[in-house]
């Protein structure tokens, strides 16, 4: 069969790579792709946001199934528009989709259905959002309503700063339109983990967990990113913890959507706090969390396509999903100066020495190919990932693998999963 992924990113490669294992698949296609993706894939240049034209590549090229990758174009009704061309694709309507598009919606489907979260209040205007900063309790988290590349959540420590991210969010409108509408919630401690579920409208299963380095700097300082490295599976996400959050949180989200009238089929990602006080949903994506996948997809024992297209027919109640009984450590490589100002253009050398090293991984996130060969192209450039018999392995693996690689200006975070020795 012939196979179409959307997008460009670290996600859509551990995608692409999966894919390629199927024994199902005889050619993938990529819009728009990466240097990397480009090895298993026929990239084309369209855009992840030129529905249309994805769309009739699709139709042309008698696409069995195309696989949405991004959330841009999931939250923009992508898969409305496929469907409406009788074209087969994997992922959330855009009316499913606003699960991610909006926070205010998700945290009022969730207090609507008694999903677990904390207390929130909802803002339209920098005013009332102001005002009632003067009666908060800090720390505080600030959000945008919409999608913001990951890095729409501001967390305020002091009312000045709170005032500050009001003004960024809402006036200074650095995320555009997304900060039309700010959700301010009560700030949660305890260990963050991902969660990524396979859903049919119906059912639910949920993959190995996961946890996500967000922080641009070691010891989680500097600003939000959209991720500096993962590592799979969480220590911290016990049986007990899975068995509460499949009956309280996974469920209750699909039975929900699906009372609202907008049954969820494709990958829901449910970021959760294990506070102490119990595990609370932190937010809900409608897609592959990046860099989560890199380090999940690699430990999936089932063929990919089986269970996507299980999902798209409704029968995810028949699929016995299995994963390796290891560990996966994804350390990504940006540029310095990511998240603000980077150079793009750097030569990347190293590349090589990964082909057919059996439990290592590079994935490409902010690559081009050019004459002179793979170049930086992005914030994030790479995800570097090792298996491993335990995570302390799989650490160590992947913080011997990114010596592999070089280019200038080459930066990342030294900590990646170093929680795991306080496991």
């Amino acid at each position: 069969m012939k196979v179409f992924i959307v997008g460009s990113g670290g996600r859509e490669h551990a995608i692409a790579a999966s894919v390629a294992k199927s024994r199902k698949v005889d050619q993938i296609y990529c819009a728009p792709g990466n240097g990397g993706i480009a090895e298993i894939a026929e990239c084309v240049s369209i855009g992840a946001m030129e529905f249309e034209k994805l769309a009739d590549f699709a139709e042309e090229k008698e696409i069995d199934l195309t696989i949405i990758g991004m959330d841009d174009p999931l939250v923009g009704g992508i898969v409305d528009v496929f469907e409406e061309r009788g074209l087969r694709v994997f992922g959330p309507r855009k009316n499913a989709a606003i699960i991610e598009g909006s926070k205010s919606f998700s945290k009022d489907l969730m207090k609507k259905y008694g999903i677990p979260t904390c207390h929130y209040e909802t803002f339209h205007s920098p005013e009332e959002a102001l005002l009632y900063l003067e009666t908060a309790s800090f720390p505080i988290v600030l959000k945008a309503d919409g999608l913001a590349l990951g890095k729409g959540v501001l967390i305020c420590n002091t009312p000045e700063e709170a005032e500050e991210g009001i003004a960024t969010l809402m006036l200074d409108k650095q995320f555009g339109d997304a900060g039309d509408t700010v959700v301010i919630e009560d700030f949660m401690t305890g260990r963050e983990v991902s969660v990524l579920c396979y859903c049919d409208g119906t059912h639910i299963k949920p993959m190995t967990s996961a946890q996500d380095h967000k922080r641009a700097k070691d010891g989680d300082r500097g600003l939000n990113t959209g991720g500096m490295g993962t590592f799979s599976p969480s220590p911290f996400y016990t049986p007990e913890i899975q068995k509460f959050c499949e009956t309280k949180i996974y469920q209750p989200t699909m039975d929900a959507m699906k009372a609202e009238g907008r049954d969820f089929v494709g990958i829901l990602f449910v970021g959760l706090m294990l506070t102490p006080e119990g595990p609370k949903v932190l937010e809900y994506n409608a897609r592959f969390g990046d860099p989560e996948a890199q380090v999940v997809l690699p430990r999936m024992k089932n063929d990919i396509i089986d269970v996507m297209e299980a999902c798209i027919d409704g029968k995810l109640n028949q699929v016995d999903l299995q994963f390796e009984d290891n560990a996966a450590v994804c350390v990504v490589l940006a540029s310095d100066g990511y998240p603000e100002k980077y150079e793009k253009g750097k030569r990347i050398t190293g590349l090589e020495k990964f082909k057919d090293k059996e439990g290592y991984y590079v994935f490409h996130a902010g690559t081009k190919a050019t004459d002179e060969g793979i170049v930086t192209n992005g914030g994030r450039v790479l995800g570097v990932t090792a298996k491993g018999a335990d995570l302390k392995e799989a650490r160590a693996n992947a913080y011997q693998a990114v010596q592999w690689v070089s280019f200038e200006n080459k930066y990342m975070r030294n900590d990646i999963g170093k929680a795991i020795d306080e496991a």
